[in-house]
């Protein structure tokens, strides 16, 4: 077994999009979770951004050596940032936790639009690692609410896209409606 772990904050907090074991539940302490807008992309890229007092809950999964690789070239836009003593978890000891991060810097406040797609991804991983709670958590501690949500539900956009049952699609929905998300039509 390795001892070093990614923190996932967003999709690979779904399980289902990925096949690295074993994964614990995790908090990352000093950083929030923000909706960001990457030069050249159409829609909103998830993300964080360091901010004392603040935690965020996640999940960390193993990684072996070989497959940093893959990993990297899923997360293309984003940078490995190392944040092993900002992680606090129940799993064995970790030689390294990293994380994916946009540059700092190379973002904007999100005025792209979310993909629903997406964050019925992100929502189905927290739903399965934290409950209902942790979804509305999620919400409660992630910025940049304010970018449109876009509906492609239908024909879906995010390229790890899953199938959610019915109780999780009604669970994201719930909390569109409960935050006052503005919901597009492609």
């Amino acid at each position: 077994m390795s001892n070093r772990f990614f923190f996932g904050y967003g999709s690979l907090v779904n399980r289902a999009t990925h096949a690295h074991d074993p994964a614990y539940a995790a908090t990352l302490e000093g950083w929030c979770r923000v909706w960001r807008h990457l030069p050249g992309r159409a829609h909103a890229t998830l993300s964080v951004m360091p901010e004392p007092g603040t935690q965020i809950a996640g999940l960390i999964a193993s990684v072996k050596a070989d497959d940093w690789a893959a990993l990297d070239a899923r997360e293309a836009a984003y940078t490995r940032h190392d944040v092993s003593g900002a992680v606090v978890h129940g799993g064995p000891e970790a030689a390294e936790i990293a994380m994916y991060v946009v540059p700092f810097g190379a973002d904007a406040p999100a005025l792209a639009p979310i993909q629903l797609s997406y964050l019925d991804v992100v929502v189905q991983g927290y739903d399965a690692v934290f409950g209902a709670e942790g979804v509305a958590d999620f919400f409660a501690t992630t910025r940049g609410w304010e970018a449109p949500v876009l509906d492609d539900r239908a024909a879906p956009l995010y390229p790890r896209h899953q199938v959610l049952a019915p109780q999780q699609l009604a669970l994201v929905d719930a909390m569109i409606a409960q935050h006052g998300l503005r919901l597009i039509s492609g």
